[in-house]
Order: C-alpha cells, then sequence, then structure tokens
C-alpha cells in the first residue's frame, strides 16, 4: 500500500505528521484482521460491513482493518466507536451479527446485546482508568488492535519513528547503549541475556562491517506473539533494528522469519516498501548522513532455526545447526561480522525505551527482574 506522504525529515517527525482519514467520522467500525481473525471469517465480516453500510447511506463513517486486538478466542472481533459513547467491542461476529450492528449500533444507536466484551476484557482495547486496567497497559503490543499495520500514517500519529528521530539527532550511539543498560532489557527469546552488553559488544567490535538481525522464527508449538506483534504493527520492528543499526554501527540487516507467516511477511514488506518510501530506511536516513535497510530471509519452519547460530547459518543459506559458542555472534555473527540478534519482542520494546526513557521502562517489574 503506497503512502500518501513524502519523503520526510527530522522536523516532520517533532512537530508530528497526523494520520490523513476521515474528517470527524461519525462513527468508526474497526475489524482485526489478524491471522486469527481470518481463519474465523473476519474478511467477509469485512465485506458485509462494507455492503451494509453503503446500502445505509450513512454519514461517513469510517472503516477499517487492525492487527489482533488480543481476544483470539473470540474471532472474528469488531471495535465500534460512536461520538459520545463508550467504545464498544464485540466477540464471534458473523456476516449477521455486522448486520445487526449496522441497523442498531450505527444507525439507531443502540449496542447489540449477547455478543459485547464485559470490563475488563475490553479495555485490552482501550484502557480505561479502572482499578483494574490501571495495572494493565501494554507495550510490546501498545499499536495492535489499535492502529492500522499497512498505514505507515497510523504508525506516524503515535509516536512512530521518533525514537529514531531521537536517536539520531540527539543521541550517540553510546548513549543509545546506555539508555537500553538503564532499562533492565533482557533478550525474550528466552534466555534473557541483557540487550544493551549484547549491543556493546557488537558495538566495540572492530571491523566497519556490521549486521543487525531479528530472529521471527518463533518455532515452538502453539506460540504466536512475535507473529502478532508483526501482523498488527510492523513498522515498530523496523525502527528498533534502524536503532540498533545506529547503535552498533551497521548498515544491514535482516529479519529472519518462518514462511507459515504469510500474513506477517506481507505487513513487513508493506512496511518496508514504506519506510524506504517516505526516506526512514535506505539511504541517508531523516537527512542524517546514516544509512541502514533490511531485507527478509524466509525460514522453512525448522525449529531449530530459533536458535541464533542455527538460525545464522540458514539465513546465509547454510544448513541451519548449531555451531560451538565462542566465538559469539556478537563478535563472528552473519558472514562472520559482528552481529547483534534480538527476536522480535525484544526489539519491539526499543523505541518506548527511548521514547521515555531507561529509568521509566525499569520501574516496570521487580527489583530483581526490571522491565
Amino acid at each position: 500500500m503506497k503512502s500518501k506522504l513524502s519523503r520526510l525529515t527530522l522536523a516532520d517527525l517533532k512537530k508530528k505528521t497526523p494520520a490523513p482519514a476521515v474528517e470527524n467520522p461519525a462513527v468508526q467500525v474497526i475489524v482485526g484482521l489478524g491471522t486469527c481473525g481470518i481463519a474465523a471469517g473476519a474478511k467477509t465480516v469485512l465485506a458485509t460491513f462494507a455492503e451494509e453500510l453503503k446500502r445505509a447511506g450513512l454519514p461517513p463513517v469510517e472503516l477499517r482493518q487492525t492487527g489482533c486486538m488480543g481476544l483470539c478466542h473470540s474471532e472474528p472481533t469488531v471495535e465500534v466507536v460512536v461520538p459520545g459513547q463508550p467504545p464498544v467491542v464485540y466477540g464471534n461476529v458473523d456476516a449477521d451479527t455486522a448486520r445487526k450492528i449496522v441497523a442498531q449500533h450505527i444507525v439507531r444507536r443502540e449496542p447489540v446485546s449477547g455478543c459485547i466484551f464485559a470490563k475488563p476484557a475490553a479495555d485490552l482495547v482501550r484502557p480505561a482508568s479502572t482499578p483494574i486496567a490501571s495495572k494493565q497497559f501494554r507495550i510490546v503490543l501498545r499499536n495492535c488492535g489499535v492502529i492500522d499495520p499497512e498505514r505507515i500514517e497510523d504508525y506516524l500519529a503515535r509516536d512512530g519513528y521518533a525514537a529514531l528521530a531521537k536517536a539520531l539527532a540527539e543521541m550517540t550511539p553510546d548513549q543509545i547503549v546506555e539508555e537500553v543498560r538503564k532499562s533492565g532489557l533482557r533478550g525474550r527469546g528466552g534466555a534473557g541475556f541483557p540487550t544493551w552488553l549484547k549491543w556493546k559488544f557488537s558495538k566495540d567490535a572492530p571491523g566497519a562491517e556490521k549486521y543487525v538481525v531479528c530472529n521471527a522464527d518463533e518455532g515452538d508449538p502453539g506460540a504466536y506473539m512475535d507473529r502478532s506483534t508483526i501482523e498488527g504493527d510492523p513498522h515498530s520492528i523496523l525502527e528498533a533494528m534502524a536503532i540498533a543499526g545506529r547503535a552498533i554501527g551497521a548498515s544491514r540487516g535482516v529479519i529472519y522469519i518462518r514462511a507459515e507467516y504469510p500474513l506477517a511477511i506481507e505487513h513487513l514488506e508493506t512496511a518496508l516498501a514504506q519506510a524506504r518510501e517516505l526516506g526512514l530506511l535506505g539511504k541517508d536516513i531523516l537527512g542524517t548522513g546514516f544509512d541502514f535497510d533490511l531485507e527478509l530471509r524466509l525460514g522453512a519452519g525448522a525449529f531449530v532455526c530459533g536458535e541464533e547460530t542455527a538460525l545464522l547459518a540458514s539465513a546465509m543459506g547454510r544448513r541451519g545447526m548449531p555451531v560451538p559458542r565462542p566465538p559469539f555472534p556478537a563478535v563472528s555473527g552473519l558472514w562472520q561480522k559482528p552481529t547483534v540478534i534480538n527476536n522480535v519482542e525484544t526489539y519491539a520494546n526499543i523505541p518506548l525505551i527511548l521514547l521515555r526513557g531507561g529509568d521509566w521502562f525499569a520501574k516496570i517489574g521487580t527489583p530483581k527482574s526490571t522491565g
């Protein structure tokens, strides 16, 4: 999906670029189109809404898609936002229910009972100021279920790429690594290795050619948190990897993702094209002289390729098998060059850590396991 925006500058991100959409829409109808929703029939639901809204001849209604809202057990999920009323989240919506929602909720402003999520389930989508909701907030999934993952304008409107702009204009590589150190962020792939230390090893390693790699293989049976993150918020991963590239001195990166994630791959390809178009990837990013670009490598679904050395071997076209360490990838990884490799969830935390500060992130969790 081609963006309506032109190449951005640092000044554009500082003044914030609003997401062009229907001006003051009377109603918003948001359909979750993650893999879970699509498998349950969400595309049919979206088409039904489009037909019914057209037939009703209503004032401007914004019908849009989003990623998974986190209510996978009740897909298809639909959120309806009517000005002056609390947002309503519906679950198990089929074509007949979609018609009822248009006729009753949108036309007569009367929510359809029977398939509405009670609080606090709906707070997962739109957190409210309730005692329970005040203790639950999203960081990695902050934009999932909220933005259209195929519209970079939506991401920009929620401070997207502002952390990259800050990293390029206001911070040195050492300062970036230090902010990550203060956050206490550890690798979310399972080993829990301090993220800052891995970045520092690669930053300090000799050599002009370095790489940033994202492990999106996610081979554990039944796991799909990385898939949901990429499907719902692909730009957060691209932004974080560019920040990592700035921190260690890399100009190239690789996202290694299993081929069984077609929707995530599609959204990544769209996000990559949009980011390059706006000057957020590629040469001279935001006019700062920093060059960084990414490419996708598709894995064949081998469980072993979730291990970092096996993943790197596969990314280089070799048989995906672990190799003894040391040397570690931070010093000798992709093509035997210093390589930072983190998983999707680890990277998704990075933009907010830079925007809000490592100390803010460190307050989350427990004293012995901050962040």
